[in-house]
């Protein structure tokens, strides 16, 4: 195989990072876009030279005008999409925003007309359902201490080795 059909071959996805943040009572936090028909998590495109952690500090900063501490890795979610081609998602842990934190909050209103924590229960009805699984996953990782692997906003088990 040559070199350009190797590459040809390669997958190229595009990379979105975001958070989850957390009231006191285990509530997730979901932003309201502007541009969107459902509910979504503070969070956006990787951008050039950009690891996954610096483009969730960063959306984070410009969505919700706050720098807060982002915590470690929740989950990885591979999701193809016909439309947009390949995609790797990452969700950092944004812990419990204290109410000083909170306080502080400017959304970015070209792009953001409000934000609610909600129960993990109510996800389904507010998002599209590959991001309520993520959500999901996410926070029972963050629970559990793990790291979840996703496809589709499904959870993959480790393959077991032949034999």
């Amino acid at each position: 195989m040559s070199e350009n059909e190797h590459e040809a071959k390669m997958a190229h996805p595009r990379m979105a990072s975001g958070a989850l943040f957390f009231d006191d009572h285990g509530q997730v936090l979901l932003l309201e876009p502007t541009y969107k028909d459902y509910r979504d998590i503070p969070g956006g495109y990787v951008e050039t030279g950009e690891s996954p952690l610096q483009a969730c500090v960063r959306e984070v900063q410009e969505e919700l005008g706050i720098a807060p501490a982002i915590g470690r890795l929740l989950a990885v979610d591979w999701a193809p999409s016909p439309a947009e081609g390949d995609k790797v998602l990452y969700i950092f842990d944004g812990g419990t925003l204290s109410t000083e934190l909170e306080q502080e909050i400017r959304l970015e209103s070209l792009e953001i007309r409000a934000y609610a924590y909600h129960s993990l229960a109510a996800v389904d009805d507010l998002t599209i359902p590959r991001l309520a699984r993520r959500i999901r996953a996410a926070a029972t990782a963050r629970s559990e201490g793990r790291v979840s692997y996703l496809e589709h906003g499904q959870e993959v088990s480790p393959q077991q080795p032949a034999g």
